[in-house]
């Protein structure tokens, strides 16, 4: 438990998710947008009766599987999927000592999923529709997945920093204050490295060396993985990391 909470511990996760979430975006920007298969009964005539979107059933399909797998009785992973529609593991459980305070655990995954498909996807892909909607909904699966885990491992970060200064953090807690709480996990000069780094990474691994790996030829934008951060991950991140204070007492 006590490496799970150390802030060392969680930067290399993170720094490590980061590695995982660009290369995953890279891997998604091989294909078209193919904007039908975020579209709800797009696929009716394939799937009768299915009311979401082929991502969604690919998704739950895909946490079916992982769920009899244990995937989510990790601390760490979240379903997109409704929990309940998901089977119990094949496995015994593992005993997890515990470490976040389970009531207030919080789950973003529907906020993730929204601006995932509706801005990232646009932004770097080709416009139209290639037809490989199997291909991108397993590219989509698996970066929903990892942004999902950068996110929700803010709860971690809280923890952590509650831990050390309970008295203060109980304070705002109790009032409500939601300002404090946010400057109380707030690191302006950690997040400011970690968009360079981001954007660095990404002009790295992005690189077209077929092309002559110039910026004109990146298989991503690099500026779409650092705006993705700075509007949506680590916004959405903090969301989680003060619901998460607020309901810790």
């Amino acid at each position: 438990m006590a490496q799970l909470l150390d802030l060392n511990s969680i930067r290399s996760v993170l720094v490590r998710l980061e590695d995982t979430i660009i290369f995953s975006l890279i891997e998604r920007a091989q294909f078209s947008c193919n904007a039908r298969t975020y579209q709800p009964c797009a696929f009716s005539n394939e799937l009768p009766g299915w009311q979401g979107s082929w991502l969604d059933w690919i998704l739950l399909g895909t946490e079916e599987f992982q769920a009899k797998a244990r995937r989510y009785q990790s601390p760490d992973e979240y379903p997109f999927s409704n929990p309940s529609d998901l089977p119990d593991p094949v496995l015994p459980p593992l005993e997890y000592e515990p470490v976040l305070h389970e009531p207030a655990v919080t789950n973003v995954n529907d906020k993730i999923m929204q601006f995932y498909t509706q801005e990232i996807v646009p932004s770097i892909t080709k416009p139209g529709d290639d037809l490989n909607y199997g291909s991108t909904a397993t590219r989509d699966v698996e970066t929903l997945q990892a942004v999902s885990r950068r996110v929700h491992y803010g709860m971690f970060v809280s923890e952590s920093k509650y831990r050390a200064d309970v008295d203060t953090f109980n304070t705002a807690i109790k009032a409500n204050d939601v300002k404090t709480l946010e400057s109380l996990i707030t690191k302006p000069q950690v997040e400011a490295a970690l968009l360079k780094r981001l954007e660095r990474k990404a002009r790295h691994y992005g690189q077209d060396e077929s092309q002559g790996g110039s910026m004109h030829d990146m298989k991503v934008d690099p500026e779409v993985v650092v705006r993705m951060y700075k509007d949506h991950v680590i916004p959405l991140t903090k969301v989680v990391e003060v619901e998460y204070l607020l309901k810790r007492i």
